[in-house]
């Protein structure tokens, strides 16, 4: 079995997401979606229960699951068994930072691949810290979230309900 981990902070999860979880899941028998820790991001908006919840309420995908880890990347792998870590890839900026990651997660786990997914045009620009700013400042964030969650983002951030 061809097991992938699709790790992130997912704070919150947004359409570029789940695009990537979608086309990985095409690719490998299994994808773990692995809501992780991120120590350059300070603790974050939404809790990893709250994130692994978004997510499993908008992924109706038979191979994917979600999970959350709070250790090393590479060791999660190779306690999942999966040969794989899928990687989404919207600039050359992202680039620099992922290639340094796989390396270190080469030297870590070698057995371990990663895969980069270049994003879809229409996610280029889509991040989570611009979900949140565009919803902190009263923007529409519907084109760029799950419907599933939008609401749940929207009342976090502005303590208001969306509707």
């Amino acid at each position: 079995m061809r097991i992938a981990v699709y790790p992130g902070s997912f704070d919150p999860v947004t359409n570029g997401h789940l695009d990537i979880m979608k086309r990985a899941s095409k690719m490998f028998d299994k994808v773990i979606v692995l809501v992780s820790y991120n120590a350059k991001k300070k603790g974050g908006t939404f809790s990893p229960a709250e994130r692994v919840d978004f997510i499993r309420r908008c992924v109706d995908i038979p191979n994917v699951v979600v999970d959350s880890y709070q250790g090393l990347l590479a060791d999660y792998v190779k306690i999942s068994g999966a040969s794989a870590i899928v990687k989404g890839l919207r600039a050359v900026s992202d680039f620099e930072v992922e290639f340094q990651q796989a390396l270190i997660n080469r030297q870590l786990a070698p057995d371990v691949d990663t895969v980069f997914m270049v994003s879809s045009l229409e996610n280029m620009y889509l991040s989570s810290s611009a979900v949140k700013e565009i919803c902190n400042l009263g923007g529409e964030i519907s084109n760029f979230v799950p419907a599933e969650i939008a609401d749940d983002i929207i009342k976090k951030i502005t303590g208001k309900d969306s509707k």
